[in-house]
């Protein structure tokens, strides 16, 4: 009995000393300043803006663009989110963006809030699904991209000059395309929630396309780029659409309440890989690790006990990913960088260091409210643990990395100055409104050393390699170019960790999305 009564003692006081150093480690480690990280996150949205720019445009060296988009197909498509430093609208991964946006203030609006910033975030979100209110012209109808790479990678050019295709591309009963219908009935589900309050009648007509965007992809199933080709080589669906499926069912539910919702991802738990994918990356493409996390966030709720055992399987597979992450397991865990950094792979790889810190970030809020730990192979983990974590992922993408480059353009003294985008690396329209044609941007300002006379606020690029080194080069784009979903996870993370620190604690007790 002793023996035994030594051993609880022990381990309390193990308990004990590790939660006072992760007390010390947050303390301790470099801080930044996450309102200026959180502002000029939401700022970088309106340099990406397509269509015509409204009068509060923040970003002055844009202008408007794409004004003709969907003329040639006789639907209006102007509007919507440029990708990435090139002028196509791709619909997947602008989707995904939204999404994460809206769980960002969906999790942390008060945060934001706080920061003075969630007009600011409303705006960036309401951009995206005004565009697929459009881009959604019939119950079967998706309008999924505008413009194509192929053609648009031919010129260098400010999306006020294009002279590139506009030709768009849709997804419908012959072609369908359940990948991109789910990720965008997600995003206005998701979205829905964020204006239930503020705009109830906006949140209502995003509802109504979001279930007939889900209804639309679950009766018609195929891949959206085996419909639409030119979308293969830039945003392969290589997943497939049963990860967005379950994702879009799991926002539906939060959204309406509805079970059958529920009982969708459910009765498709093992069919679309649900319980059976164990991952290791959350992205545009891979919804596995969100929607396997979201779904273990329901067991709190007691209307859902009747689900327990299979929601239980979810959440196995879910906290693989947060073990993977902090190198918990014995065979599968996330790379890192010498540095300390996530490494997934070498093409934009702070995309999934974001949407990390995001997933870890809100997990760790869960398993807090919870009074919950995750047990991984390697041992039981916190949820300070976990927050310390993305902290770190979060700090090293502000500048405590080898380089002490920050890869959010704008923010503190050293980041990169030739970022890999035609708008950004040329001069402004409003101060240069001399045409610049297609391949006169390579010519004139592609293959210059000088920094860009734009500065891309708030983005976040592709990042450093394996060895935590970097180059800034505007032909380097798998380490200068920036993406919308990149920086999204980003702001309610900053949010997160603002307010944690006006509140002066590491102790905190804030609610989930499994409560929203």
């Amino acid at each position: 009995m002793k023996q035994s009564i030594d051993l609880n003692v022990s381990k309390l006081l193990q308990q004990w000393l590790l939660l006072l150093s992760f007390f010390f480690l947050f303390s301790q480690s470099q801080s930044f300043n996450y309102s200026d990280a959180l502002s000029k996150s939401l700022l970088y949205f309106e340099s990406q803006r397509s269509g015509r720019l409204p009068h509060n445009q923040r970003v002055s060296w844009r202008h408007h663009s794409g004004l003709n988009d969907g003329l040639e197909q006789g639907v209006d498509l102007v509007g919507g989110y440029y990708d990435a430093g090139d002028n196509v609208k791709f619909g997947l991964p602008m989707a995904f963006t939204v999404t994460m946006l809206s769980w960002g203030v969906i999790e942390y609006g008060k945060e934001i809030a706080g920061a003075g910033e969630y007009a600011h975030a409303l705006e960036a979100i309401k951009w995206g699904t005004d565009y697929f209110i459009k881009a959604h012209t019939h119950p079967n109808v998706l309008w999924a991209e505008v413009g194509d790479g192929d053609t648009d990678h031919y010129c260098w050019q400010r999306p006020e000059d294009m002279t590139t295709s506009r030709r768009a591309y849709k997804v419908d009963e012959t072609k369908p395309g359940s990948d991109i219908a789910g990720e965008a009935a997600a995003a206005m589900a998701a979205a829905s929630i964020v204006f239930r309050e503020t705009n109830p009648h906006y949140s209502h007509l995003l509802l109504h396309h979001a279930q007939q965007l889900f209804e639309f992809g679950d009766k018609h199933r195929g891949k959206y780029d085996e419909s639409i080709g030119v979308a293969k080589g830039y945003y392969t669906s290589v997943s497939g659409y049963h990860d967005e499926l379950l994702w879009a069912a799991l926002w539906l539910h939060k959204a309406t309440n509805k079970e059958a919702y529920l009982e969708y991802v459910i009765e498709n738990a093992y069919a679309f890989g649900g319980i059976t994918w164990q991952m290791e990356e959350f992205s545009w493409d891979v919804k596995y690790a969100g929607l396997q996390l979201i779904a273990s966030m329901l067991q709190k709720e007691e209307k859902n006990k009747k689900y327990e055992h299979m929601l239980d399987h979810y959440r196995s597979k879910g906290e693989h990913y947060i073990c993977s992450c902090l190198n918990k397991t014995n065979s599968t865990n996330v790379r890192r960088t010498p540095g300390g950094l996530l490494y997934t792979r070498q093409w934009n790889n702070l995309q999934y260091v974001s949407n990390a810190a995001f997933l870890l970030t809100v997990y760790s809020d869960h398993l807090k409210s919870t009074h919950r730990t995750v047990n991984c192979e390697k041992g039981l983990v916190g949820p300070d643990e976990i927050l310390v974590f993305a902290k770190s992922q979060i700090d090293y993408i502000l500048g405590s990395n080898p380089m002490a480059v920050s890869y959010l353009v704008g923010f503190g003294p050293n980041y990169p100055r030739r970022v890999h985008h035609r708008g950004a690396s040329i001069d402004s329209f409003k101060r240069s409104k001399g045409f610049i044609g297609c391949t006169q941007g390579y010519d004139n300002w592609y293959g210059r050393r000088d920094p860009n006379p734009n500065i891309l606020v708030g983005a976040l690029v592709g990042g450093p390699d394996f060895d935590d080194q970097f180059r800034d080069a505007r032909w380097n784009y798998m380490q200068t170019e920036a993406c919308t979903y990149n920086t999204a996870p980003l702001v309610g993370v900053f949010a997160r960790l603002l307010g944690l620190e006006r509140d002066g604690s590491f102790s905190y007790d804030h609610p989930s999305i499994a409560s929203s």
